[in-house]
């Protein structure tokens, strides 16, 4: 999702998370809320819907049946440690759902978050955004996915609880996704986009 310039209502810039809440379960539109601020969040490209659906269709495929379970962008996630409520492009629960104790609708544990990049997003998806995901406790890998070439990035807490960068780039490479225990080869994740 690409994030527009921040939501200003009645005259008001700044907004308490009840407000944020109330206006979000009403809106047609999803909004990001961060410190007080709404931030909307607009459409995305034609490349960025192809991948999505190759790769969430694959992962609901694979995980069907099993404990891990794969959300898709209406799946609100809010980080209380840092106020941030947003909605990633996929998120991977391994457990029951953890609520948020102001919002029945938003989750606090996603085990995986994923991000499909856009020119507008990239550097806000791996610098400030990746830093507020990290403040989730479950958490354990962050993986971007580029729209505009072939390129995975796949950050994950090592045993020394650091985070590690791994990227792949070659369409015949397998992304492994640990936490689930699949692998994903770059070459389905980009069919369709014409970057293979």
């Amino acid at each position: 999702m690409e994030l527009r310039e921040p939501y200003v209502a009645y005259g008001k810039n700044k907004f308490t998370e009840d407000e944020y809440l109330e206006l979000e379960d009403t809106s047609e539109a999803k909004h990001e809320y961060y410190k007080g601020e709404i931030f909307a969040m607009a459409g995305v490209g034609h490349r960025h819907n192809i991948i999505f659906s190759n790769l969430f269709g694959d992962l609901a495929f694979r995980l069907k049946g099993k404990k891990c379970r794969p959300y898709g962008s209406d799946f609100r996630i809010h980080i209380p440690e840092n106020t941030l409520y947003t909605y990633p492009d996929i998120s991977i629960v391994c457990r029951d759902i953890l609520e948020d104790n102001n919002s029945k609708n938003s989750s606090i544990n996603p085990d995986v978050i994923i991000e499909i990049l856009s020119p507008s997003t990239k550097t806000y998806d791996r610098g400030d955004k990746f830093k507020l995901y990290r403040d989730i406790p479950l958490l354990k890998e962050y993986i971007l996915v580029d729209s505009e070439s072939i390129s995975v990035e796949v950050f994950r807490l090592n045993l020394q609880n650091h985070w590690e960068l791994v990227e792949y780039k070659q369409s015949s490479e397998w992304v492994p996704i640990q936490t689930i225990g699949l692998n994903f080869l770059l070459e389905e994740i980009y069919s369709g986009t014409k970057l293979v």
